[in-house]
Parts: C-alpha cells; sequence; structure tokens
C-alpha cells in the first residue's frame, strides 16, 4: 500500500496527434496543442477509497491513464509511495487497473486469467521450461497426478484465495464468454487483485451492468477495498456512486479539479457553482436574486429574508446580483406569502417512495422533490417556501461559493 501523489499535472495532446513535453509548468500551452489536464494537484492518502467525478471530457480517465503508466505526462510529477514514477513503465509501477471493458483474455479460462499477471511478475519464481511443459501436459489429469512446479503452487494457492474472497470458485474452468456481466467483472477485479499491488485503478468498471447488480457490485467494491486496504482511485461520471463509495470525492471540470472533500461536503457546502449543480439529484436549482441589506435578497417574484449570520457578508454585495441556489429537497409546499415562489406545475413524478416536479416560475423552470404522499396536479398554482437554513449564494461572475 502507498499514497498517491500529484504534483502540478500536466497533459497536453499535439494537435498533430503526438505528444509534447514542455520545460516550464504553471502554464496554459493550448496554443501548441490540446490541454486535456491542468495544474492537477492532488493527495491520495495510504489506504484511501478517492473518487474522480466530472462530466464526459472531463480528464478523469486521462489522469487515471497517467498514474498507470498508459499515457506519459506533458509536466509535473506523480509519486507512488516514496518513488517518483513518471520515467517508469506500467510494470514497475506497483498499479493494477480496472478497466471498463473487463479485458479479459477471451481464450484463457478464468483461472488463467487470474494467473496470468502471477506469472509475469518479476518476483515471482521462475519454472524451467521442463517444468512448465510438465505442468501443461499434466493439467488435465486427476489432481493427484498432476505435476506443480514450485512457482505454480504459489499461483494457484493465490488465485484459490482470490476466488474465494469474490465467491467465484465455481467458475474457475469456464471462459470469458460463459460469464455474466457481474461475473467478468468479478473476475476483472480478481486479476487485479491476484498481484497484491500498491494502488487500485478503476475506470467506471461498473457503467456496462445493469443498475440492480451495480447496487450490488458496488458494494462488493467497497467492502472489498476495506478489507484489503489498498489505495484505490475509482473514476466514474455517476454522482451516485461516488456518494457512496468515497472516503473523499475529487469533482473534476473541462482538466482541472474544482473540489475535494468528503461526500456530504461537497453536497452542504460546495465550492463553486459547477460542484453545486453537480452534485445531488435532481440538481441544484439556480435563480438571480439582488442584495438589499442587511438580510433580504430580492427576485421579481419573491423577496426573502435570510438568518442574521448572513449579514456581514451581505453587507459587501450590497446592490449587487448573486446567484441564489437552491436544492429540489430544500423547497416546500406552503401558503401564497411575499416570500414564498408562486409557481405552476408543469410535470409530476409520482415514485411511491418520492415525487417530483418541474415547476415554471415565470420563464424559469425549478426542480422540485416532495413527500410521496404530497401530489399537486399538472397545470396546478402552488406557492413554494426555501428553507433559508439551506440557500447557497454565488458570485456571478467566477461561480464561487458565498459562505457567512
Amino acid at each position: 500500500m502507498a499514497q498517491v501523489v500529484l504534483e502540478n499535472l500536466y497533459k497536453t495532446f499535439a494537435r498533430q496527434g503526438r505528444d509534447k513535453t514542455f520545460a516550464r509548468q504553471g502554464r496554459d500551452r493550448s496554443a501548441d496543442g490540446v490541454s486535456v489536464l491542468r495544474r492537477i494537484n492532488l493527495t491520495v492518502a495510504d489506504g484511501e477509497f478517492m473518487v474522480l467525478v466530472g462530466p464526459s471530457g472531463c480528464g478523469k480517465s486521462t489522469l487515471l491513464r497517467l498514474i498507470s503508466g498508459l499515457e506519459e505526462v506533458t509536466g509535473g510529477n506523480i509519486r507512488v509511495g516514496d518513488r517518483l514514477v513518471n520515467q517508469l513503465p506500467p510494470k514497475q509501477r506497483d498499479i493494477a487497473m480496472v478497466f471498463q471493458s473487463y479485458a479479459l483474455y477471451p481464450h484463457l479460462t478464468v483461472y488463467d486469467n487470474l494467473a496470468f499477471g502471477l506469472r509475469r511478475a518479476q518476483s515471482a519464481e521462475r519454472s524451467t521450461p521442463w517444468q512448465q511443459l510438465l505442468f501443461t501436459l499434466s493439467r488435465r489429469l486427476p489432481k493427484g497426478l498432476r505435476y506443480w512446479p514450485p512457482a505454480e503452487k504459489a499461483i494457484y494457492q493465490r488465485v484459490l484465495e482470490i476466488a474465494q474472497i469474490l465467491q467465484i470458485e465455481a467458475l474457475l474452468q469456464r471462459l470469458p464468454r460463459q460469464l455474466s456481466g457481474g461475473q467478468k467483472q468479478r473476475v476483472a477485479l480478481g486479476r487485479a487483485m491476484a498481484r497484491s499491488p500498491a494502488v487500485f485503478l478503476m475506470d467506471e468498471p461498473l457503467s456496462n451492468l445493469d443498475a440492480k447488480l451495480r447496487t450490488e457490485t458496488r458494494a462488493q467494491i467497497v467492502s472489498l477495498q476495506r478489507k484489503l486496504g489498498t489505495t484505490t482511485i475509482y473514476v466514474t461520471h455517476d454522482q451516485i456512486e461516488a456518494m457512496t463509495m468515497g472516503d473523499r470525492i475529487a469533482v473534476m471540470n473541462q482538466g482541472q479539479i474544482q473540489q475535494v472533500a468528503p461526500p456530504l461536503a461537497l453536497y452542504h457546502r460546495p465550492a463553486n457553482r459547477f460542484v453545486a449543480a453537480f452534485i445531488g439529484s435532481p440538481p441544484m436549482n439556480f435563480l438571480s436574486v439582488q442584495v438589499q441589506p442587511p438580510l433580504v435578497i430580492v427576485h421579481s417574484a419573491f423577496r426573502l429574508t435570510l438568518p442574521g449570520h448572513w449579514q456581514a457578508v451581505l453587507a459587501r454585495y450590497r446592490g449587487q446580483t448573486l446567484t441564489l441556489g437552491v436544492r429540489p429537497e430544500h423547497l416546500r409546499l406552503s401558503a401564497p406569502a411575499p416570500k414564498n415562489l408562486s409557481v405552476t406545475v408543469e410535470r409530476v413524478e409520482a415514485l411511491g417512495s418520492e415525487t417530483y416536479l418541474a415547476v415554471a416560475l415565470g420563464d424559469e423552470q425549478l426542480q422540485v422533490r416532495l413527500e410521496a404522499e404530497q401530489i399537486p396536479q399538472l397545470g396546478q398554482t402552488i406557492a413554494l417556501s426555501l428553507l433559508p437554513d439551506h440557500i447557497h449564494l454565488f458570485e456571478p461572475e467566477t461561480g464561487a461559493a458565498i459562505y457567512p
């Protein structure tokens, strides 16, 4: 196990399709190529489960490929434990990667897929050609008649141990085409686990599974990681996976890290408007409001007085326009009042456990989450109150969050 440290990491792809290495760091070189990652600084603690989350194209998979050695770094450093690994090939970085497509060898059994990395490991005791030939020829014989070189005995014990952990002992003699999606995923995980690497890298490993299997496999991965204590960096675009799996989450957008924090910290105190919109489902609603000190924010459809602890910060924005953010679950059905929002119901989704609404506030549309028994009618005009203790304010120019 080891911590992973990324220091001022850059990645640029040359426009002609070949990579360039720039000596100077901290400078945008997008004129010379396509800048994919910029100023990435991140420390993943020993044994931590770190999730990289963000929209498609934000650079999270590229970052994983840089750590693994599948792509070359344009600028900055990557450290695994106490080693600088920028120039090391993938096999020397002590890292195992689980791919979205599983990447199992189709002509090998589950056993041989799990054993493949162990047989190639430089540290493994090598069998002589004659030993390997005898082992291969005797594999179809009953167990008592097989020849086992010392190296293969050690590999067999390790594969059996991993198979028991993942509950795939009955699958060891099957080929990948004979497995379900969930079984393939467990084999891919087992192949990564077999070498006992210092770091696991996982690139959207659940994206090919159906919803029920994703939930089950997600829980298995978290349980395994807790049991093994291996440093893990997990890439996903699914915020539910991120919120339920990670010790901490790094939210990425356009090649930069927007915020790194535990899941609930991202939800309750997003660093900027992008994080606020990305974390939470349905996403946060945003409205433009004007500040009227000491504690009033004004929209064309309502006036809201904020709690007293906002007074000092609102004084700095007297008369200015800010962005008000409120999550769908922090809107409540209420009686009409100047502080409440009068809206028209445009869509109702009654799920049994809760009700989702899409409502119109003038030309703006808002998302609302209500309790299951609260089901307004389409076209109905209703009043919604905002919970003052749960509102968010953002600077309109930078999108930075404002906190009292």
